[in-house]
C-alpha cells in the first residue's frame, strides 16, 4: 500500500528474518466496498510475486471504513520490487480519491522465529 518513493528503513545488521510492512486505509464514506475490491485486487499477483511470503488483508470489526493489511517478503529488496510493480502503481493511484488522507505505513521487524513452509 504504497508507491516506489517510499524509502524502505533498512534492516538491521542482525536481522534474519524477512522484511514486513502493515499498510493502513481509511474509506471515504459510501466506498468502502470499492476500497475493499480494489484491496483484494491485490492478492493473486502480489502472492504470485517472488520474494513473497504472505499478503493479508483486513477490515475492521468496529468501524468497517478501516483497512490494514499485513505483508512479509523475504527481503527489503523483494519489497521494493514489488512497491515498483505496475499494477501496485495503479493500485496507489486508483485508490487514492476514495480514502481519507494518504495511506499510512509501519515496517516491522519479526521477533519471534518464522515457521517452516510446507
Amino acid at each position: 500500500m504504497s508507491d516506489a518513493r517510499v524509502v524502505l528503513p533498512e534492516p538491521d545488521a542482525d536481522e534474519t528474518g524477512p522484511y514486513a510492512h502493515l499498510g493502513f486505509a481509511q474509506a471515504k464514506a459510501g466506498h468502502e466496498d470499492e476500497v475493499e475490491a480494489l484491496i483484494l485486487g491485490l492478492v493473486a499477483p502480489l502472492r504470485a510475486e517472488e520474494g513473497s511470503i504472505e499478503f493479508h488483508v483486513h477490515r475492521d470489526r468496529a468501524d468497517r471504513s478501516q483497512f490494514v493489511i499485513y505483508e512479509m517478503f523475504r527481503s527489503k529488496q523483494d519489497l521494493e520490487k514489488h512497491l515498483a510493480e505496475p499494477y501496485v502503481q495503479e493500485f496507489v493511484r486508483a485508490i487514492q480519491p476514495l480514502v481519507t488522507g494518504p495511506l499510512r505505513q509501519t515496517f516491522l521487524r519479526m521477533s519471534s522465529a518464522l515457521p517452516a513452509v510446507s
